[in-house]
């Protein structure tokens, strides 16, 4: 493909497998959902204090998840040998424990992040690919050396006026070694009247509560967002040690 000058890999803090929350992670984003045909989900963000207790400091904030709900997703923790996993447009946010990565931006009013937090300021030049006929490129961010242009580059682009996604935080689903056709461009986002609509697998919150979330979040801690439904969290807390 022509015209492509790079594919930014600063999307993610740290892609590496692990079974359950890192030993490392002081710092997670918890998103709990009644069932997994539920497009709600009550989000709140905890951090071990010094008695390595995990303790709420964010939240509890209601937020929006896909619209047909949750399917397992590839991040940190192990799926079962027959789990059915995302596949890209079924409309379900992805459940399992996720890294937290970049910011990628349009809104004007400037995000207050810490500053190792990778920032991207979006532009017309600014893909995000879910094409698996680019195995090479599906699910990166890839910056063009123009504006987007043709058919396909206009097709993959990242949205320019779409005011839910002028602030999107990177959940890493599916970012290392990405597998064609498991679920691309899943983020935190904006959602839509103020929470009516359910989106197509990312999860979705209050404008100021996005950004206090990202205000909050600390790299050194290793924070993780950690989505499943009720019954599965309750299930895996022990041996996934779950906050």
């Amino acid at each position: 493909m022509k015209g492509i000058v790079h594919i930014l890999m600063l999307m993610v803090l740290i892609c590496v497998t692990h079974a359950a929350v890192p030993h490392n992670c002081t710092q997670a984003v918890i998103g709990v959902a009644d069932d997994w045909n539920s497009s709600h989900v009550t989000l709140s963000v905890v951090e071990k204090d010094a008695h390595g207790r995990w303790v709420r400091v964010l939240g509890p904030y209601r937020g929006r998840l896909g619209r047909s709900g949750l399917v397992w997703g590839l991040g940190l923790h192990r799926n079962y040998r027959r789990a059915t996993i995302k596949q890209e447009g079924d409309g379900r946010s992805p459940a399992g424990i996720f890294r937290i990565g970049g910011l990628w931006v349009t809104n004007k009013k400037t995000v207050k992040r810490d500053s190792r937090i990778p920032y991207v300021k979006v532009g017309p030049a600014d893909l995000w690919v879910s094409d698996p006929a680019y195995p090479h490129l599906y699910n990166r961010h890839v910056r063009l050396n123009h504006p987007a242009r043709s058919a396909w580059e206009k097709k993959e682009q990242m949205r320019q006026t779409d005011y839910a996604h002028s602030i999107k935080l990177l959940i890493c689903h599916n970012t290392d070694n990405p597998r064609v056709n498991a679920g691309s461009s899943i983020f935190f986002h904006i959602w839509r009247r103020d929470g009516a609509a359910a989106t197509a697998g990312c999860t979705a919150m209050n404008e100021t509560n996005l950004r206090t979330i990202i205000a909050r979040l600390n790299p050194s801690r290793n924070p993780v967002y950690i989505l499943l439904p009720r019954a599965e969290y309750a299930r895996l807390r022990k041996s996934w040690r779950l906050p």
